[in-house]
């Protein structure tokens, strides 16, 4: 059972050469990079408010009257008058600039202020693939899968080689049970970056759910070698273990799932139903605790695994 969800954001955006038009102003572009810079350190708000400048320099309200010179507003007037759709922009440079800042607040965990940045680009922008999938990726955080395979589709009937959104939503037609789907849309992506660990990690999980145990194995290995600090894989290579009866091996992925990633819960669940299989009830309830703390709408479900564990167990 899968724990998370994949969401890889076309963050290759944050490292695209910024293409500006002639008219684009240079201190606009020079916030640009430095938010480019920003960003790959993690400084996220800092990048933010580079983004927003870069916003601000390169955007104006009203066309100006022949001779008359464009005064820019605040960048809080500037945003405010932006979501009303009254903006009016220089040149395409300000796609990228508020797709970029709309990467910033995904990160921050800002996902509203995320989707205005993204809707904003594309108003702009309306073949900027990248707003698309990073669009999806909020849709799909949300629980809208239809908005969000709608954004993937159109960002790869704009542009077929941008390989997020085939893995995205390859993610999504998982989620609707459709492992076949999911698995031409990850050969799709693998064919064109074939050095994602999260892809990879994604086929192994399509591969589950179409019961192929063992070439699942194979793409959870794949998956850790290129990075090994990736926690979905050893989660997901940990319910492989599950399936084939390797249950120590099983247990060392679950853990290490949780020391790279302590918010996963069926990660928890898991373990915990090991440990009750091999008599350890006290470190058993620890973990299902922990899983509800995380999850509580999976109750139900969790009664139900512990009860057949136990009837396992019973001799």
């Amino acid at each position: 059972m899968r724990s998370y969800r994949f969401l890889i954001m076309s963050v290759a955006l944050i490292g695209l050469s910024i293409h500006a038009a002639a008219q684009t102003p240079d201190s606009a572009q020079k916030f640009f990079k430095q938010a480019q810079k920003k960003f790959a350190q993690g400084d996220f708000a800092s990048a933010s408010e580079d983004y927003s400048r870069a916003i601000e320099i390169s955007s104006r309200l009203d066309s100006p009257k022949r001779g008359e010179m464009v005064t820019l507003k605040s960048r809080n007037q500037l945003d405010a008058d932006d979501s009303t759709g009254n903006i009016r922009v220089i040149d395409p440079f300000t796609a990228k600039a508020y797709a970029g800042r709309g990467v910033t607040k995904i990160r921050q965990g800002f996902l509203d202020d995320a989707m205005s940045d993204f809707n904003a680009a594309l108003r702009i922008d309306p073949r900027l693939a990248m707003a698309y999938v990073d669009r999806g990726v909020i849709y799909r955080t949300k629980g809208q899968l239809d908005d969000a395979c709608a954004d993937f589709d159109r960002a790869i009937l704009i542009n077929p080689k941008q390989f997020e959104a085939y893995t995205n939503r390859a993610d999504v037609r998982l989620e609707r049970h459709n492992a076949e789907g999911a698995l031409q849309d990850i050969d799709r992506a693998l064919a064109l970056e074939p050095s994602s660990a999260e892809t990879h990690s994604l086929r192994g999980y399509a591969l589950m759910a179409q019961k192929e145990t063992g070439p699942a194995l194979d793409s959870f290995n794949r998956a850790l070698e290129i990075n090994p600090h990736l926690a979905s894989a050893y989660h997901g290579r940990g319910n492989a273990q599950f399936q084939l009866g390797a249950f120590e091996k099983a247990l060392a992925d679950f853990t290490r799932a949780i020391e790279l990633n302590p918010d996963l819960a069926y990660a928890y669940m898991n373990r915990g139903l090991i440990l009750m299989l091999k008599g350890e009830d006290a470190a058993a309830q620890k973990d299902f605790d922990k899983c509800l703390i995380l999850k509580p709408e999976i109750k139900a479900d969790l009664t139900n695994r512990i009860a057949k564990a136990k009837e396992v167990r019973t001799p």
